[in-house]
């Protein structure tokens, strides 16, 4: 696992990928769920302390965003 992915609370993660077009569209439990319509994609960001390195790049890949793309938006 590359280092270059940061660990982030998951309002940081949100926040990016409102930015990037998606919406809210539930919570259950611990778990927050985003939605992209063009294209469609569905992303699930747990809402723990702190999202791990390997979660975040799983997050990214189902919303089709790049880690560069990403790092933009967060910033």
């Amino acid at each position: 696992m590359s280092p270059k992915y940061p660990v982030l609370k998951p309002q940081e993660i949100i926040r990016a990928l409102k930015k990037a077009g998606f919406r809210e569209v539930s919570q259950k439990g611990s778990h927050f769920k985003l939605k992209k319509e063009n294209p469609t994609s569905i992303v699930i960001i747990p809402m723990h302390e702190e999202v791990a390195r390997g979660t975040l790049k799983s997050i990214l890949e189902q919303a089709g965003i790049s880690l560069e793309e990403f790092l933009k938006l967060y910033r």
